[in-house]
């Protein structure tokens, strides 16, 4: 953990250097406690699954337990896209589950982006939030295809908005020299690119605080500095330790009790294997002029990334800044998480390199801000939203990245289901859904890093072939692919 939360991420310094938050934590639980639901975890899933049951049922007495401070973990330190991004592909949920599912699920995500923008916006949420869709740039003839097939794969289950553009409309909209094909493409620029309407962007510190500070207003107490160390049906066991280094062992007991821990959660017994903590790093630029970024052709609000095999994702900043991340950190024996793995020069290069690749007219801007962290990643890669009637417990997670919009549904499911209401929402394929359980190590350890190996082989072997990668289709079982 950092000496100063603002080090976490661009997000949380950019808060404290604005004077929007101090980032200073709120006191810890300090006696046993007695609540009708205790939520553990202090990020997006907790705060949402709070906001609407307190919104719900004003008289229920909710707390939530947060190690940190709230909004530490992928909350504070993602991309910002709050997108209609599912872990699981359409096509996927359409053999699992039907066509139905499938449709009903990619709708229920549309509708979360705009929900997000709708309390954002009732509740006083200044969180940058502006609906500029997704540009997914193809940049030879295999991602072409990949564009094509995943506009046709929407289309399939029902949902239209989803659209290609072939060369002359990316080239019009970005400029002929404004984005650059991949190496050895024998393209001079993008072959095309997919557009999803159905992202915004969002400043995420920005979001999570601010959605903290408005359940604090709805009576839910958030207490900070309280790591919870084990719990059962009905009982949350926890530590807190006060600034004079001082810790109190305590327990809450609630009929409801909801696990909202994400990549964090592999280091507790009671989800250990049930998710992996994956890490994603990012970096951001100082700002560039609005002539620069006419030139680029990203607008405010667009969201970006291409079709390479490992993820890269980026945004235009409020303050007109490049905020770009990708994966490329290698998973640590024992699902270990530390401050440590939030850092990896390689991969901060690899980021800068592909981000010039991508804009050179970011070739000159300097990289003002690092950071990273873990993300949950379920054995299936399929996030769920579930909830025991009998025990009374509730988990959310296993978002793939995906979370920024999938926890508000998480949420809205979640209060759903703990009110005992049946709804479309508490009928979604997601629901109740139990991956099953990562491998043991040194299988766990030798798997998740050959699947991050076999993307980086995979992206060189297509760059090279024009095909597409034999080394993907291998390695997709471990991809969720």
């Amino acid at each position: 953990m950092p000496a100063d939360h603002r080090e976490l991420s661009f997000w949380f310094d950019s808060l404290v250097e604005s004077g929007t938050d101090t980032l200073v934590p709120r006191p810890g639980l300090r006696r046993d406690a007695r609540y009708d639901v205790c939520i553990v975890g202090g990020g997006l899933t907790g705060l949402w699954t709070a906001y609407y049951l307190a919104k719900a049922d004003p008289a229920l007495r909710i707390a939530v337990l947060e190690k940190h401070i709230a909004g530490f973990g992928a909350s504070g330190r993602n991309g910002g896209w709050c997108s209609a991004l599912f872990p699981r592909s359409a096509a996927s949920l359409e053999r699992a589950h039907g066509r139905d599912a499938a449709t009903a699920m990619r709708r229920a995500m549309i509708d979360t982006v705009d929900e997000v923008g709708r309390v954002a916006a009732s509740e006083g949420i200044d969180c940058d939030y502006v609906k500029g869709g997704t540009v997914a740039f193809a940049r030879d003839a295999v991602q072409d295809a990949a564009a094509r097939a995943e506009v046709a794969e929407a289309r399939q289950v029902g949902v239209d908005a989803l659209a290609y553009w072939g060369t002359a409309t990316v080239r019009a909209r970005f400029g002929a020299t404004a984005l650059r094909a991949a190496p050895d493409s024998r393209q001079a620029g993008a072959f095309g690119a997919s557009f999803d309407p159905a992202c915004a962007r969002v400043h995420p510190a920005k979001l999570v605080r601010g959605l903290a500070r408005v359940v604090e207003e709805l009576g839910v107490d958030i207490f900070e500095g309280t790591e919870v160390d084990d719990w059962a049906a009905h009982r949350v066991r926890f530590t807190s330790t006060d600034a004079a280094g001082e810790q109190f062992d305590g327990t809450v007991i609630a009929p409801t009790v909801v696990i909202a821990v994400e990549g964090y959660g592999a280091e507790l017994p009671r989800v250990g294997r049930r998710v992996l903590p994956l890490y994603s790093l990012m970096i951001a630029t100082e700002p560039l002029s609005d002539a620069v970024w006419d030139e680029i052709g990203i607008e405010h609000g667009q969201t970006f990334t291409d079709y390479r095999h490992l993820l890269v994702y980026g945004q235009r900043t409020a303050d007109n800044r490049f905020a770009f991340g990708g994966r490329g950190a290698r998973y640590h024996w024992g699902s270990r998480i530390s401050p440590d793995y939030d850092r990896v020069d390689r991969v901060f290069t690899h980021l800068r390199d592909t981000l010039v690749d991508l804009f050179p007219q970011a070739a000159e801007a300097q990289v003002t801000h690092r950071w990273g962290g873990p993300l949950g990643v379920p054995r299936d890669w399929h996030a769920t939203a579930s909830y025991n009637a009998r025990t009374g417990v509730a988990f959310a997670g296993g978002y793939v990245g995906d979370g920024l919009s999938t926890t508000n549904l998480a949420g809205r499911t979640l209060s759903d289901l703990i009110r005992e209401e049946t709804t479309e929402l508490t009928s979604l394929p997601w629901v109740n859904h139990r991956s099953p359980l990562w491998e043991p190590e040194p299988l766990r350890f030798a798997g998740a890093n050959l699947g991050l190996l076999g993307m980086e082989v995979a992206d060189i072997e297509q760059r090279l072939t024009r095909r597409p990668s034999l080394a993907a289709k291998l390695i997709g079982p471990l991809t969720g692919h």
